[in-house]
């Protein structure tokens, strides 16, 4: 199946940008270019370039949520409340996660943000 550029950046998870500079680093080849000069990328040929299988494609979808004092917990749980349902409605097969921390934006110490960090990192990334 022959795709465009923003469809297989959304299939693969990453940017256009990221795609543009994969192809010019040679990591992926586009497949054919339309009539008006558009990239067309066959799926399959792209995973076999990364070296994806389907199962990794399938990733974990993390919201975080973040309020600054105490007082303001009612704002984090209506923020949580909007996260969820956008999350629901724009993946809705995907693995969800909800984080939500109460403290400032300059404390780097806080649960939820740690969490959330290893979450990122401790998987495989391009």
């Amino acid at each position: 199946m022959f795709v465009s550029i923003g469809e297989i950046s959304e299939i693969i998870g990453v940017s256009v940008g990221t795609i543009r500079r994969w192809e010019k680093l040679k990591l992926i080849a586009c497949s054919f270019r339309t009539l008006g000069n558009h990239r067309r990328f066959d799926v399959n040929r792209v995973k076999n370039s990364l070296g994806i299988e389907t199962s990794e494609l399938n990733r974990k979808v993390i919201a975080y949520a973040r309020v600054s004092s105490h007082d303001q917990k009612d704002d984090l749980m209506r923020q949580a409340s909007r996260l969820e349902e956008y999350c629901s409605k724009q993946f809705p097969n995907a693995d969800f996660e909800l984080i939500k921390d109460l403290g400032s934006g300059l404390n780097f110490k806080k649960r939820g943000l740690k969490k959330l960090i290893r979450e990122i990192f401790g998987r495989k990334s391009f």
